[in-house]
Formats: C-alpha cells, sequence, structure tokens
C-alpha cells in the first residue's frame, strides 16, 4: 500500500476534498475505488518478519488489530474531524462504552448530561456501577451545573450535543473548561452535528464519538463507530483495550463507511435545507405544541448554536401533545418511515418514548422533557415537497 506520491499535505485541504481523498492508500494496482482487504491475518516473508511486526514494527497483523480498509476510514474521518488519531469499532455504542471505560476505573466519577440515548443510560447507570463507577447527571446546557457536580475522583465528562432526541444543545468549550480544571476529560458524542457542521475538539473536547451508522453510512447498510482524539491520550486510554477486546470494525464495514464519507457533505447540506423548511412548516400547524430545531431563531440555545455550530442539522423534534396524536401522525405517513435510525438518505420517524428512549425509567425521561407527544424526525434525500405534503396531511390526521 502507498500513498499517492503526488498529494499534497491533507490537512491544508478543504473538508470536501478530506470527504474524497483524505486517507487514500492504493495498492501495486492503482485501482481508483479503495481497496476492500476481506482478511482476517496477514503473513509474514520469514520468521524474523513476524518478530519484528510484533515487537511495534510498521505492518499489520491480525484484524482485530487494524486492517487496511479500516486504517484508510480512520485517517479519513480523522482528517476531517481534525482529529490526530481515530479508532474505528463495531457499532457507535461500543464506541461509547469503550470511551469511557477507556478513562475510568473502580472509585472514579464521571458527570454526564440528562438528554442521553437510552443506551448510553443504561451503560452509566446499570453496567459503570457494576465496576465501581459512579455517574451524576446534569442539565447540560448550564456550565455551573456540571461544576457543582464534580468530585475529587471525577474523572469523565460525557454529554452529547445536539442531544437525543430532543435536541438539547450544550456549551462544548465551557463545559471543556470546567472539566479540565477538575482533572476531567470531556467525551463529546457528535452524531447529530457530523463533523460537517460541529469540531468539538476545536471547542476543547477530549475526545468525540460517532456511530457512523448514521450520516457516515447514511443509506442504511452497516453498522459503525468511532473515537478520535489526540494521538496521546488515543494511544493511553485506548490501544490496548480496543485491541484485546476487539470491537473490531469488519472491513467490509470499514469499506461502505469510507465511501459514505464521500458524499457526507453533499448529503447533509441537503438534508439540512429539507429540514430547515419542514420545521418552519410543522411549528406553524395547530395540531403541534413545540418545535425543537437547532436552526430556528426559537430554539433554547440559540445562541449556544450560534457559537459552535454552522448548521442546525436533519432531525427535528415536535410535540403533539399525547401517545395517541404522536402514533396517529406516525400511522398516517405515506412517504417517511416509521424507524428508530437517523440520518439515512430515506426520512424516518419514531416515537422515542416506545423505542429508542424506551428502556429509561418513566421518572428519567421526564426529567429531560420527553413526555409522550413528541416525535423525532430524520429528514432525507426526497424531494422537500413530497416531504411536506406527506408530513402536512399526517399532522392533519394527529
Amino acid at each position: 500500500m502507498a500513498k499517492d506520491p503526488r498529494a499534497e499535505d491533507p490537512r491544508n485541504w478543504e473538508i470536501e476534498t478530506r470527504a474524497v481523498r483524505g486517507g487514500m492508500a492504493r495498492s501495486p494496482h492503482g485501482e481508483i475505488s479503495e481497496a476492500l482487504f476481506l482478511t482476517q491475518s496477514f503473513a509474514y516473508d520469514s520468521a524474523e518478519a513476524a518478530d519484528a511486526r510484533f515487537g511495534g514494527g510498521p505492518g499489520f497483523i491480525y484484524q482485530r488489530f487494524g486492517n487496511p480498509t479500516t486504517a484508510m476510514f480512520e485517517e479519513r474521518l480523522a482528517l476531517m474531524e481534525g482529529a490526530e488519531m481515530c479508532r474505528a469499532t463495531a457499532s457507535g455504542m461500543s464506541a461509547v462504552t469503550a470511551a469511557l471505560m477507556g478513562l475510568v476505573k473502580a472509585g472514579d466519577h464521571v458527570v454526564a448530561g440528562r438528554a442521553l440515548f437510552g443506551s448510553c443510560r443504561w451503560i452509566l447507570s446499570n453496567l459503570l456501577p457494576r465496576f465501581g463507577v459512579e455517574t451524576t447527571y446534569v442539565d447540560a446546557p448550564e456550565p455551573e451545573a456540571w461544576r457543582a457536580a464534580c468530585r475529587p475522583n471525577t474523572r469523565a465528562f460525557l454529554v452529547e450535543s445536539p442531544a437525543n432526541p430532543l435536541l438539547e444543545v450544550s456549551p462544548i468549550g465551557a463545559i471543556a473548561d470546567i472539566a479540565h480544571a477538575a482533572g476531567a476529560k470531556l467525551v463529546v458524542d457528535n452524531v447529530f452535528a457530523t463533523p460537517i457542521f460541529q469540531k468539538p475538539l476545536a471547542l476543547g473536547a477530549d475526545i468525540v464519538v460517532y456511530s457512523a451508522t448514521k450520516h457516515i453510512d447514511g443509506q442504511g447498510r452497516v453498522l459503525g463507530g468511532a473515537i478520535l482524539g489526540a494521538e496521546a491520550l488515543m494511544t493511553e486510554a485506548y490501544k490496548d483495550l480496543l485491541r484485546h477486546t476487539g470491537p473490531a470494525l469488519s472491513p467490509f464495514n470499514s469499506w461502505v463507511l469510507l465511501k459514505g464519507l464521500e458524499t457526507l457533505e453533499l448529503r447533509v447540506m441537503r438534508q439540512t435545507q429539507t429540514a430547515a423548511r419542514l420545521a418552519d412548516a410543522i411549528a406553524v400547524h395547530g395540531k403541534v405544541r413545540r418545535v425543537m430545531y437547532p436552526g430556528r431563531a426559537d430554539h433554547p440555545q440559540a445562541a449556544i448554536i450560534a457559537n459552535q455550530m454552522t448548521g442546525g442539522g436533519n432531525v427535528i423534534a415536535f410535540d403533539l401533545g399525547d401517545r395517541a396524536q404522536a402514533w396517529r401522525f406516525l400511522n398516517a405517513l405515506q412517504i417517511v418511515d416509521i424507524s428508530n435510525n437517523l440520518g439515512d438518505a430515506k426520512s424516518m420517524a419514531t416515537h422515542p418514548s416506545t423505542t429508542t428512549h424506551r428502556s429509561m425509567p418513566e421518572a428519567e425521561r421526564l426529567e429531560i422533557g420527553l413526555t409522550e407527544g413528541w416525535v423525532r424526525m430524520s429528514v432525507g434525500l426526497e424531494g422537500a415537497g413530497d416531504l411536506g405534503r406527506d408530513v402536512s396531511r399526517a399532522l392533519d390526521a394527529a
């Protein structure tokens, strides 16, 4: 595998060029589309070569440790994020779990935003306590809440911004300052904003995590995840953890996600344009009590959004009052799918209380304002007029 000898320093490229050419390493065949190395292990020219490779020399050893196709995906995503290093994982949740486990040990403490994906709450509330790690939940947009929650043994902060499912946005820079003053690392789940609209590392975060299943794939095909950060921290916290616990991303999934990155900016920009138009239309419908969309001026954290995001993204949340009306809306859709995924080329909507956040106790859902009237919609690439007609018709039915 060889880098293009003609290539400029990719760190000087615009994000669109990074998305298409970042990390490109060609075999001697000179392929244009990146090669898929569908192999579990690798051969060595001699016993001495195997010894050198296992001793830390260049080259690949075993798929769990690394793969040429996966390495291209990692390098490309790192370039797009502005990170020194990326490590791919088998799913978004494996990325979140590893990101936290690499930073804490028995007796440590985590501070996390209250508004989190249901599985993230389960990790913090059910899994980490088994290993002696406690978590305090806070209202994430309030910096002083983070400061007040810190303890001498606080080692990690976790925040989603925008958060799932009601799109709460938190001041990443201010939270990072508080974390660092307390001797903790800040982990930001950036999946809703994508690297197109928000750069948490540039704002002060230590680690960024993604479910690559969402926008990075963008076509509903494969699972994947990623952890990104500075090389020293990534090596210290995650190199051995990922090698020995094995949440490896398959080469095939790596290749699909690598190709997904090529069109990420195009897709997300188009989806966001349509989402902004739909959010405005939904907001004025008589059946809708409230709309949450980071691209609207009436978002509660509009000032924070203006400071750290360059676009509103493709996800909208809106409150129809109760479960019956939310379900009537969903059941009346004729183009938009009912599905719990997001970031796809196809538009989809879900009822978070009974799907993505079902595992959260009702009291915890109410703490983040998630009542049973809320619908979360991920806007796809269909025609804006068609989506507007479908949503309007379903709102009338609600």
